[in-house]
């Protein structure tokens, strides 16, 4: 294993000093010490990885020194843009290190959203010619590894990419652990939602701990999972999802469950949303100020005012739900949509929380049958 403070000293040597990116699994230890050591004005959790790779292309502008891009290979789309447009040699020459977390590596067992991406991720690097090296875990090769990765960013004024595959980095815990207020858990806000559900209510949640744990609630009250779209992929893009479900069934409540950094991933899409005036449109929003399920990094879900934010973007309703009666009473309210809920909860999961049993494919056939059954 390699320790995060030898791996970030060794940047350091070679005068990278800006860090930038998306929080992932694989990489939670490398970011937590960075979390714990960088200022606030040399790293920055970005909220999409195509914005930290223009983040990273301007501070490279200004300064001259190679930026480090950290990433899950999940991120590749979001990125493809301004490394292609923006970075690539032949358009501005912008070096920058890119440090990609490997999920659904090829005979690694993974989550099914992870599987197809962990298949391409090497070949979308060939594709787009941005040169690759899988890290090492040995010391010696490292520095070999980081050797030729900073002389070809140097000499090509190009990208480079290091791939990470699980338990690269050694453990390192953060210290730096930021304090996000709340009076009840996301599951028992979860909980309340349900319960207040219409009963023909069309309900698509959020990647990660969100749709993990509407599972298991619907699990635990044997309703079947037929009535919610469990997006297990495509992190920020599930309100869009629910709104091309109420276009097309606009005599029935749709539900967004999505979560912070989720929300503000792509935020533009509330901006469709507002535009487009779903009536029944019910937009929650289960904000914990943290990326939860790739090891708890501050999102700036709490220090941004999300509420303002919708009703300046055209949303007819748009509330804040700090306790439990709170939240209670905010579902109770009958609105003519768009409506968003933000809900304030803690951070954390159970840790004995478990995942969907069907797959992606067995739950888009139950869902949609579910609306054609159902009608309207």
């Amino acid at each position: 294993m390699i320790a995060p403070q030898e791996f970030v000293e060794a940047l350091e040597r070679y005068g990278t000093d800006f860090f930038c990116g998306v929080p992932d699994s694989l990489l939670k230890n490398l970011c937590a010490y960075i979390t714990d050591t960088v200022d606030a004005e040399h790293h920055i959790i970005t909220a999409n990885e195509g914005n930290a790779v223009a983040l990273a292309a301007g501070h490279h502008l200004a300064t001259g020194s190679i930026p480090f891009v950290y990433m899950q290979n999940s991120g590749q789309g979001n990125a493809i843009n301004p490394l292609l447009s923006l970075v690539d040699e032949d358009v501005y020459q912008i070096p920058m290190l890119l440090c990609v977390g490997w999920r659904g590596e090829p005979g690694i067992k993974d989550e099914p959203q992870h599987l197809k991406q962990g298949k391409v991720t090497l070949s979308i690097f060939e594709a787009v010619g941005i040169p690759y090296q899988t890290l090492s875990t040995e010391p010696a090769e490292v520095a070999v590894q980081l050797s030729d990765a900073y002389v070809y960013m140097q000499e090509n004024s190009a990208p480079y990419a290091l791939v990470i595959r699980k338990g690269v980095f050694a453990p390192y815990e953060l210290k730096q652990k930021t304090i996000v207020d709340g009076a009840f858990t996301r599951e028992q806000a979860l909980e309340i939602v349900v319960d207040h559900l219409p009963p023909d209510a069309i309900v698509v949640s959020t990647t990660g701990m969100v749709s993990r744990e509407l599972y298991e609630i619907r699990e635990k009250r044997e309703e079947g999972h037929h009535k919610d779209f469990l997006t297990v992929g495509s992190m920020g893009h599930a309100s869009q999802i629910a709104l091309g479900v109420a276009l097309a069934k606009k005599e029935r409540p749709v539900v967004c469950i999505d979560g912070d950094g989720a929300a503000l991933m792509h935020l533009g899409g509330a901006a469709i949303i507002a535009n487009a005036k779903p009536k029944r449109f019910l937009h929650i929003i289960l904000n914990n100020g943290a990326h939860d399920s790739v090891g708890g990094q501050p999102t700036v879900g709490r220090s941004v005012d999300l509420v303002g934010t919708l009703l300046s973007l055209g949303y007819a309703k748009a509330v804040q739900a700090k306790t439990q009666d709170e939240l209670i009473e905010a579902l109770s309210v009958p609105v003519a949509g768009p409506y968003c809920i933000e809900v304030l909860v803690k951070k954390g999961n159970r840790p004995d929380l478990g995942r969907p049993k069907s797959t992606p494919v067995e739950n888009k056939h139950a869902f949609m049958r579910y609306m054609t059954e159902a009608g309207v």
